[in-house]
């Protein structure tokens, strides 16, 4: 583009907003103009107002980067990255979808709303459309639209490549999910070293839940969710990042193994998401070793953007059972906001058309 997209990150000294910073670092699409963080931050620079936690060194450019307050007079940007907790989120997202701004959220505050989509660009790109409803409806000249639950993310695009050619029913899915999911600090050391955490609390409902909507169908200025059902465990693991999940599923048409290994290998997202910058290359990466997808080995597959899957077999109680991977941070919470607004400045909701 010969003049970049001005954005703005809500919450950007958090875990997911650090993510934000590294991955908008050199797009070729977007510039972040403004930072955003919580009173004890404000006024102070980056570098010193934020505890960084990533490996990747924080970019030269945020280190001196005032943080503002979430006020779009104060942090505009043509889109907003909200990396915010939930109950901000309800309250500020809307701020900026009404001051023009394509808000492409990680909270969970609108994705049970009938007018905003849960977006995973090579899943449902088409549930975009809705935001016409949405302006119209709300009054705003802006948008909101929202990542999934970082455990769905991975799960629903195998779901989808799935579904698409064998008609999917139910399924059982057990998640082993990576301790940063939990954000900065989260997860005290003494609950999660030498064990497992056999409950996340409000996240089976969203991991039963967000997937029908995402695999669902728009008609009609409505998205219809999917006639599957999910059952969901989910447990906390001593893992950095990345989440596993343990599936076994039901479909109409129950398929082998090689059918399956092979339809996920060969999927390909709608057209409008395929060629973006954050696309992942392929979307779906099969594995065949006995012992993959692991976190420390695969979640960085595709720039941390691509599922993994493996352990594909017959399952005794359904048809097919098989682990899938996806970088919780990346995938499943910055990089998927990153991917969902280059979609809608694709689709022209956002920014200017590259």
């Amino acid at each position: 583009m010969e003049q970049k997209i001005p954005v703005v990150i809500l919450g950007a000294t958090g875990s997911v907003g650090q993510r934000m910073v590294q991955l908008l670092d050199s797009h070729p699409w977007f510039e972040v103009t403004s930072l955003t963080g919580s009173d004890r931050s404000i006024g102070q620079p980056y570098g010193e107002a934020c505890h960084w936690v990533l490996t990747a060194p924080m970019p030269t450019w945020a280190r001196e980067m005032i943080v503002r307050p979430t006020d779009p007079g104060s942090a505009p940007g043509q889109v907003a990255f909200s990396a915010l907790p939930v109950d901000l989120a309800r309250e500020l997202e809307p701020a900026y979808a009404r001051a023009g701004a394509a808000v492409c959220s990680n909270a969970s505050a609108f994705r049970e709303a009938p007018d905003v989509p849960i977006l995973l660009p090579e899943v449902n790109a088409e549930h975009a459309a809705i935001i016409e409803r949405q302006r119209r409806e709300r009054g705003w000249s802006g948008c909101i639209v929202t990542n999934s639950n970082c455990t769905s993310a991975g799960l629903t695009v195998a779901l989808k490549a799935l579904q698409e050619a064998f008609g999917l029913r139910r399924g059982v899915v057990v998640s082993l999910q990576a301790i940063s999911g939990a954000g900065y600090p989260g997860v005290a050391s003494l609950d999660i070293v030498d064990n497992v955490i056999p409950n996340i609390k409000g996240e089976e409902p969203k991991v039963e839940a967000e997937p029908t909507k995402i695999l669902g169908a728009y008609r009609d200025g409505a998205i219809v969710p999917a006639e599957v059902v999910l059952s969901a465990h989910t447990n906390r693991v001593a893992v950095s990042e990345g989440h596993l999940v343990c599936a076994s599923l039901e479909f109409d048409r129950a398929p082998s193994v090689e059918q399956a290994a092979r339809v996920l290998a060969d999927y390909q997202g709608p057209a409008a998401a395929r060629d973006l910058p954050s696309a992942p290359r392929p979307p779906i990466v099969v594995r065949t070793e006995w012992d993959r997808p692991q976190p420390r080995l695969d979640r960085e597959t595709g720039g941390g953007q691509t599922t993994v899957v493996g352990r594909l077999r017959p399952d005794p109680l359904f048809h097919l059972k098989f682990v899938v991977l996806s970088h919780n941070t990346i995938r499943g919470a910055a990089g998927g906001s990153l991917y969902n607004a280059e979609l809608l400045v694709r689709l022209g909701y956002a920014g200017g058309l590259p």
